[in-house]
Parts: structure tokens; sequence; C-alpha cells
């Protein structure tokens, strides 16, 4: 029994020389690894310099300098643009004003009829009836024998051409801007001169030609406009064409 105690010891003895190396490596190995340090932003604190420097002082009193320069250079540019619209040429006053439409697509005898019918009324006045045409309230008068004549209006024959008055208005319109344009007064402007002529027409298949027309406006300030009628300024216009043509074949 005395033996077997000591080979018990013994075993003992042995196992702890053994564990005891096995611990001072694991010792040593924890000593030996560095502990992981985590870099954390540290917040640092924004000194701010009450004073500034020299060289701030410098470029502030630069750039204060350079701004009333910019500011003067706008307000002479602004100055500059204000004079270049007051320095607008004068409207110098003419005669007459006139409006043309080349190569209409329009009837001839149409336009003929309605520069009749426009011939010693205002602009206004003409755009006005030949809107009533368009919705069929205006008779355009005509000349001869034509079916479905109109005579409700007291007129022997007459019509509604639609086509050929919506072209018409669009040429009023560049006469009333030509007499604006020339400086006459519209309220004492009246139309003293309408004509149509044939254009070049295009053939068509078959032998046929398309229809086209050269249409001519010229309008003229008329005094004492209130005691005559609108024929008798068209024939006032007549009469000073011819008296002109008279001197010039005289000289």
């Amino acid at each position: 029994m005395a033996e077997e105690n000591k080979q018990k010891t013994e075993l003992k003895e042995e196992k702890k020389d053994i564990v005891k190396p096995v611990a001072e490596n694991n010792e040593k190995m924890k000593e030996n690894k560095k502990p992981e340090v985590k870099h954390e932003q540290q917040s640092k604190p924004i000194v701010v310099d009450n004073k500034p420097s020299e060289k701030k002082e410098m470029k502030t009193e630069d750039n204060k300098k350079e701004e009333p320069k910019k500011e003067e250079k706008v307000a002479e540019k602004k100055e500059e643009a204000k004079a270049e619209k007051k320095e607008q040429p004068k409207i110098v006053k003419k005669e007459e004003a006139i409006a043309k439409g080349m190569n209409l697509h329009a009837s001839k005898k149409h336009c003929m009829y309605i520069c009749d019918f426009i011939k010693g009324k205002s602009i206004d006045t003409a755009i006005k009836e030949l809107e009533g045409v368009i919705k069929l309230k205006q008779v355009i008068p005509y000349k001869g024998e034509i079916p479905h004549r109109k005579r409700s209006q007291c007129m022997m024959s007459g019509r509604y051409p639609v086509n050929a008055s919506i072209i018409l208005i669009n040429i009023l319109k560049a006469l009333k801007g030509n007499c604006l344009v020339n400086g006459l007064d519209l309220e004492k402007a009246r139309i003293c001169y309408g004509s149509s002529t044939w254009a070049a027409r295009p053939a068509r298949a078959g032998g046929v030609r398309a229809k086209r027309t050269h249409v001519i406006l010229k309008a003229k300030e008329f005094e004492n406009i209130n005691k005559g009628k609108a024929s008798d300024f068209a024939k006032q216009s007549k009469s000073t064409k011819m008296s002109e043509v008279a001197r010039e074949a005289k000289k």
C-alpha cells in the first residue's frame, strides 16, 4: 500500500511539472500580444483668431475698392442703353401709305369688287365690314346678272366672297401699320386707291390655270371728312392725280 501511495504522489508531481510550463507559456503569449488600440477621432478644438492677419486686411481692402468700380460700370452701361433708346429716329410724316399683296390665292373679280366696296372708307370700318362678309351678314355688291342675288339689301346682285375677304383683311391690317409708321392720323386717313390685277397663273392638269392676283391699297389723309361721303374721297383722290399728271405734262 505504501508503494502504491508513493507512485500516485510521483504521478501527481509529474503532472504539475508538465502543467506549469504550459501555463507559463500562455502567460508569455498574452504579454507579447499588444492590446488593440482603437483610433478614435478626437475632436480637436477649432482655434479662431479674432485678430486677422495683415494679408487678410489687404485683400478685404482691395475687394472693397473693386466693388464700387463694378457698380460704376454697371451704372454707365444702363445710362448708355437709356441714351440709345432715347435717340430713336423721328417719324417722318408722308402723304400716303401703301400695302401690297402679291400672288394671292384669290379671284381677281372678287378682289376687284371688294376694292370698289372699300374705297373712301376708313381702315377700321373696312375691316369690320369684311368680317361681316365672313359671317355672311354683309353683302358685297357685284355687277351684271348673278344668280343667288341678295335683294334684301336693295341691290341687284351681290355675293359673299369669304376667301377673298379673309386675304384682304390681312392687307388692311398691314396698311394700318404703314399709316402709323408714316405718321398718318387714322381718324382722318381713308382708302383712296384699290386695284386688283392678274398675276402669273400656274398651270394645272387638263389645261386649267389657277387663280392668282396682285392687290394694291393706298390710304391718305383728308380734311372735312364728316361733311363728305365715302365716294367723294375716292373722286377727290382721282381728281388730284389727274391734276398732277396735267402739271407734269405741261412742264
